[in-house]
């Protein structure tokens, strides 16, 4: 019953397949049907019909179950993917299934060196058990879609690379290594060859574009974390010239929200922020920060900025003059400040559905684009409170 079931799901595809090619529609060329029809097939392959239904409420406290049970046998209680940022894991519980985070921020805090961070860390993490049907499981970190709209999969490499390495990426591009530079890349490249990361770096390609080589993926090598490096690089796919940017952005955030949890695995959307930022004393960004469209904050499950106070005081250094008391004291408390805030970020939770808001100090390195642990307090402070 269920092959004939299928069967006629496939039927049902191939007639609508067939009736809107043979009516040409202005709104939706060939490309767009291929992606409607790409996306119904993936449905029916997964889940063996169009839709999932009703779930009945004993079924969904069984799946709440389960992940709590798998929280609590895990190292670090963490229920979802671990980024590996101890901090931010504690704050956020890992990467939830089906959610949707936006990393949000002004040019140059650092919002692709975090997630390229990130990527790095959950596909380095990756583990898979067979399964008995010949599937594989991931039992630990996760495999990998990075859509780079913005840099080339080869400028996502060297970063990488000078991550693993400890060489700066200006020094591998420009060549400017000794032989023990060059042994030392080898050999991270090496260590890297089979990292389950997954790059596309194909520019200026629509919400559907992207969802339909997302399914694309997944189907083949099966995905566990989906990143986007930068929605508002997205276009939409109505086509139509009288819709305003507001309205594609809503339509860019519906569907990653849906992509999301079609294919039950976080997906991480990196984000601009308005020039309002740079106005205020206070440049540490806020939910109404977020350009074009409230929609980014509606449909998120969670919004993070990526903030680093060091970028702003080094562009504002005072004057020192020995001969001027007060313009001494001036520079001597920039210099207090720079010392504090330097070589850390922060990432700041404006907005998380299933947990609380809050900062989490991260440490950075500019020279090799690297977040990590900050080192602890001896007194064990917590650096949120």
């Amino acid at each position: 019953i269920r092959d004939l079931a299928i069967r006629r799901e496939l039927m049902h595809i191939g007639a609508g397949v067939q009736s809107r090619a043979s009516k040409p529609d202005r709104e939706s060329d060939g490309t767009q049907q291929i992606e409607v029809a790409e996306r119904e097939l993936f449905a029916l392959a997964e889940r063996g019909a169009t839709g999932r239904g009703f779930t009945s409420f004993g079924e969904a406290l069984t799946e709440s179950l389960q992940m709590a049970e798998a929280a609590f046998m895990r190292d670090g209680k963490i229920a979802g993917i671990p980024t590996r940022l101890d901090d931010l894991d504690h704050k956020l519980g890992g990467l939830h299934k089906s959610d949707l985070i936006i990393l949000a921020g002004r040019p140059s805090m650092g919002k692709t060196s975090l997630v390229t961070n990130i990527a790095y860390n959950v596909a380095a993490d990756y583990r898979g058990e067979k399964q008995e049907d010949g599937s594989t499981k991931t039992t630990a970190g996760g495999k990998v879609a990075f859509f780079s709209l913005e840099m080339s999969s080869e400028q996502l490499a060297t970063r990488i690379l000078a991550e693993r390495t400890g060489i700066t990426a200006h020094e591998i591009r420009q060549g400017d290594l000794d032989k023990y530079d060059f042994e030392k890349l080898q050999d991270a490249t090496e260590e890297l060859q089979n990292l389950p990361l997954y790059i596309d770096d194909q520019g200026g390609i629509s919400i559907s574009q992207l969802a339909a080589r997302a399914r694309r993926l997944h189907r083949s090598v099966g995905i566990d974390l989906v990143i986007i490096d930068y929605i508002q690089l997205l276009s939409g796919t109505s086509g139509k010239a009288d819709v305003n940017r507001v309205q594609e952005v809503t339509q860019i955030t519906t569907t990653l929200k849906a992509l999301a949890k079609e294919l039950q695995v976080p997906v991480i959307g990196l984000s601009q922020l308005s020039r309002a930022v740079e106005q205020r004393d206070d440049k540490r960004p806020q939910l109404s920060d977020l350009r074009e469209s409230g929609s980014i904050e509606q449909d998120a499950d969670v919004v993070m900025f990526v903030y680093r106070e060091s970028y702003y005081l080094e562009r504002t250094e005072p004057q020192s003059d020995g001969q001027d008391p007060a313009a001494s004291e001036k520079w001597a408390k920039w210099r207090q400040r720079m010392d504090e805030v330097y070589g850390t970020a922060e990432v700041i939770l404006g907005k998380q559905r299933h947990g609380p808001i809050g900062k989490v100090v991260l440490a950075f390195d500019a020279n090799i684009t690297r977040f990590g642990n900050l080192e602890r307090q001896p007194s064990g402070t917590d650096f949120d409170e």
